[in-house]
């Protein structure tokens, strides 16, 4: 598998693949089909033209064999049948073929390849780009650096809620749970991705409402809690909430990416003066199987570039399929470089059934407080009320960065003490 920083004019995408075809044969037909050729010669398709445009096979390591093919449809040589192999290969195309396009980017390395019939297994593992692309995308204005200065945030995670129940509160219900987030210390509160813009929450109502409570709150303390409103919508839609929030002096906005797509995301991200928290929503249908689909890292990277500031990983011990080893590897993945000059990192942020009772284990595996952890029933759901679940997250990231035992250090605090009743 190649590791090195790519060629500047070429683009290389790394692949899992599953095969009863010749391994080879197999990659040469995805660079095909991928590049300049198709299902069969023609006229066009010249030695020059092939040398000039065609994707390269660069490297392929056959690593097992399975006797029954992973996903259905898929075809036999016409030798006959026989066991499926597994293998990694690394595809190059250079990059005069589409110029540093993110949208034309996701069709040549993700396209028709994922219905090829020599295939029962395709999978996208990773992607490295030349420079060009850092030149025409500005990738994340504020990453973990920004949203701690906004926030007002050192040292720690962020610790954050998910606005619960998803949807059904009215803007002012909406404002006055964000007044007790505010006053129990919480950091970071989102809208659910379900909550945007419906006619018993309208966003700009809600805005209003829950930004007059947080700028009550900065005036009286100092810190602003920062809001990521979702402002998921076409593209006029999205400007011009984005410009709302702005103006009632939000820190924050969130966009649904596979909702709005790579365009709407670019888009968004030229026009913000805010971080972008990037919700995945949809990602299981990408990835679920691990023989089709994308794997974080490359899926990660292209929405980075786009300017994705903070982005979902899931969470330990979480309330979907995802293992804690896909989790880790997902958050780490964030801090990759995309380029030598232009890291281009992205914050994240860990959700989905997280309690008091992650803290540890994520500490653990990250080494690292540059994240934002989001718990939503996790806090709202305390016995004691919302301020005290703020207080027994912070708690339990301050036992787990301390190395002190989770249950010793609840001795002396009762809202961690109580949490751990429950969860």
């Amino acid at each position: 598998m190649t590791t090195s920083q790519p060629d500047p004019t070429r683009i290389e995408a790394d692949y899992l693949i599953e095969t009863a075809f010749d391994p080879m044969h197999a990659s040469e037909i995805m660079a095909g089909e991928q590049s300049c050729g198709t299902f069969v010669a023609i006229p066009g398709e010249t030695p020059e033209l092939k040398a000039r445009a065609g994707a390269s096979v660069d490297s392929l390591e056959v690593f097992e064999t399975v006797d029954t093919p992973t996903l259905p449809g898929s075809g036999l040589p016409k030798s006959g049948g026989g066991p499926r192999q597994r293998a990694r290969v690394t595809l190059s195309w250079p990059i005069d073929n589409l110029g540093p396009s993110l949208p034309n980017l996701i069709a040549t390395i993700a396209g028709n390849l994922f219905e090829l019939k020599p295939f029962s297994g395709l999978r996208l593992v990773d992607v490295r780009l030349p420079s060009a692309f850092a030149g025409k995308y500005a990738g994340p204005k504020f990453g973990m650096a920004g949203t701690r200065r906004l926030a007002g945030v050192e040292g720690r995670p962020l610790i954050g809620t998910i606005i619960k129940p998803s949807v059904g509160m009215s803007a002012e219900e909406t404002a006055a749970m964000v007044g007790q987030l505010c006053a129990g210390g919480i950091d970071f509160i989102k809208d659910d991705e379900l909550q945007a813009d419906g006619p018993s929450c309208p966003f700009e109502e809600r805005v209003r409402a829950v930004m007059v409570v947080v700028n009550r709150h900065a005036e009286r303390t100092g810190k602003k809690v920062m809001v990521a409103f979702n402002l998921t919508g076409d593209l006029d839609e999205m400007r011009h909430r984005h410009d709302v929030v702005l103006a009632a002096g939000g820190t924050c906005i969130m966009a649904s990416l596979n909702a709005v797509g790579m365009a709407g995301m670019i888009a968004l991200g030229r026009h913000t003066e805010l971080p972008i928290h990037a919700h995945r929503c949809g990602w299981g249908a990408l990835t679920r199987e691990p023989m089709l689909g994308w794997s974080y890292p490359a899926y990660s990277k292209l929405w980075r570039l786009a300017g994705a500031d903070h982005m979902h990983v899931n969470g330990l011990d979480n309330k979907f399929t995802e293992t804690d080893e896909s989790v880790i590897a997902s958050a780490r993945s964030l801090n990759t470089p995309l380029f030598a000059d232009a890291p281009m990192c992205a914050v994240p942020v860990f959700s989905s059934g997280q309690t008091v009772r992650q803290a540890e284990g994520t500490w653990h595996a990250l080494g690292s407080p540059d994240l934002i952890v989001t718990a939503g029933g996790g806090v709202v759901a305390h016995p004691d009320g919302i301020a005290a679940g703020v207080s027994a997250v912070r708690e339990a990231w301050d036992a787990a960065m301390q190395g002190v035992d989770i249950n010793t250090y609840a001795r002396d605090h009762p809202a961690l003490a109580a949490a751990l009743t429950v969860y």
